[in-house]
Order: C-alpha cells, then structure tokens, then sequence
C-alpha cells in the first residue's frame, strides 16, 4: 500500500493530461474544464479508488484512468453546484468559482464536458483491458453519479429548500448526494481488482459509512469551520434553508452520529481480507476535517 500522498500524486500528475488525451478539445472549453479540474483539493475520491484497487492487488496502471474520471464528475458536480440556480457560491477551494472567472453559459459547458469526457475516458480504458472488469467499473461510477445517486441526491437537496427538515428527508440526500460519489471508487476500485461479491458488498458499506459521516462533518464544519480554512463560503445552509443533519440533530448529536458511522465502516473493512489500515485510517481521520 502507498501512502495518501503517494496516491494523490500519481493522480495529480495524469489529471489533466487525461483530459487532453481524448482530442482535439476547444481551446476555451479546455481552458474552462481545467481551470476547476486543476485547482487542487484532496482529491478524495480517486485517492479512495486507487487504495481500493490495491488492498485487492489490484494493477494501478488499469485503475489510474478510473480515478481521474472520477475526479472529472466531482468537478463537474461542484461547477454546477456553485451556479446562480443552485447554491450561488463565490469560492471554491480558494479559488473564485468557475461561472465568476468564465462566465454562466462556459461553466455549464465546462461542467457538461467534464461529465462526458469522464464516461469517455472509462469506456477507452475499459476497451483496452479486454474483459468486464472495465465495464462494471464504470458502471458503477456512472450509476452512483446519475439519476438514482448523486444526481437524485441533489434532486432533493434543491426542492427541499426552506422546508421543514426530517431524518429522512437529510438521509436521502446524505446517501446520495454525498455518500454515493465516495461508494463508487471504493466499489469501481474492487471490481477493477477482480473482487469476489461478498468484497464488493463490503466495500459498499464502508463507502456508504463514509459518506454519512463525511457530510455529517460537512455540516458542521458549514457552521463552525473557518472560510479560509475551508477555501468556501460558510453558513450558507443555514441561510439557504438547507436540509441538514444538524439542522435535524443538533451539532452535538451529529458529532456522535459521525463517529458511529465511521465506526461501521471501520467495521465493514474487517471484513476483508488483506491489508485495510489504509482505508480504516482514511475514515477515522474524517472526525478531524478541519476543510
């Protein structure tokens, strides 16, 4: 197993690479996508892929292409998010948000582009590898980032603003909006390494565990975290009539529901055989995110 740094810079340095590896793209199109692409981050999600490819010994070579798409949704997700229509951010990472430096109808174009370029660079990766594991890897990424997942997730998020939040109205978009893009590296990852269907179910409760408790911090850093710190906009959900979980729970009792999930997903990778420190560690050091 490599390190989380490790990880993130094999990623950091394909990632737009990738991008540019599938034509001839528009220069300002190009220049829109790589703007928010490029910008930095934990790369979470493809540094998830990754480690879950190689606890199962998986070849990360055949994972590296997986990754970056990954990462190419997520930064499509986020530039739509910021948008006017939907969260109305200024900031992103540190950074101004995509539509303030390019425009409303470049940063559409830019999201739109990320998301069909990543299914493109899977589907080529999948061709190349000459079996199903491709395939089912991406179509699980496809999947948990579409109309049943993330998508759906932000469905809710969206029409749920300014009403009266419940436990369930909060869990169905904690699942999907969030919990469903850190379920698909760890599920893409272990079908890209040949696992058995008993691993992948494994590594799906883990991924969901996860997710629940990584936008449970998400909540509360929105309203104890630090702009700076964060390289975001805070208060924002309170302002916007988000559904939250603290907004249901209160923050002392999201704190405790995060460490219970992180405890599941703890739990999750003992079931599993091989070397799962790594993943273990990852979700434990969520409860200290400070961004």
């Amino acid at each position: 197993m490599k390190t989380y740094a490790e990880y993130l810079q094999m990623v950091e340095t394909v990632l737009s690479a990738q991008l540019a590896s599938l034509g001839q793209i528009p220069e300002k199109l190009f220049e829109t996508m790589d703007y928010s692409l490029s910008a930095g981050g934990k790369r979470l999600r493809p540094v998830l892929l990754l480690a879950a490819c190689d606890t199962l010994g998986g070849d990360l070579s055949e994972a590296l292409p997986f990754a970056c798409a990954l990462e190419m949704i997520h930064t499509y997700s986020l530039i739509h998010d910021d948008l006017p229509a939907m969260d109305n951010d200024d900031l992103r990472r540190g950074r101004p948000t995509n539509h303030k430096v390019f425009g409303e109808g470049m940063a559409i174009l830019a999201g739109d582009g990320l998301l069909s370029a990543a299914a493109e660079l899977m589907l080529r990766a999948a061709v190349q590898m000459g079996d199903l594991r491709g395939v089912r890897a991406a179509e699980a990424i496809l999947r948990r980032a579409g109309v049943t997942g993330m998508v759906a997730g932000q469905v809710m998020d969206v029409t749920g603003e300014g009403s009266t939040p419940t436990l369930e109205k909060v869990e169905y978009i904690h699942l999907h909006k969030t919990a469903d893009l850190l379920t698909a590296p760890i599920e893409a990852g272990f079908l890209l390494a040949g696992a058995t269907d008993e691993q992948v179910k494994a590594g799906c409760a883990y991924g969901m565990h996860l997710g629940l408790a990584f936008q449970m911090v998400d909540d509360l850093l929105d309203v104890e975290g630090e702009s700076a710190v964060l390289g975001k906009s805070i208060g924002k959900d309170a302002a916007a009539g988000k559904l939250t979980w603290v907004a249901v729970r209160g923050a002392e009792q999201t704190r405790d529901d995060a460490k219970e999930q992180v405890r599941l997903a703890v739990e999750a990778m003992n079931m599993l055989p091989g070397e799962t420190n790594f993943l273990k560690t990852l979700a434990q050091s969520t409860l200290n995110r400070v961004q």
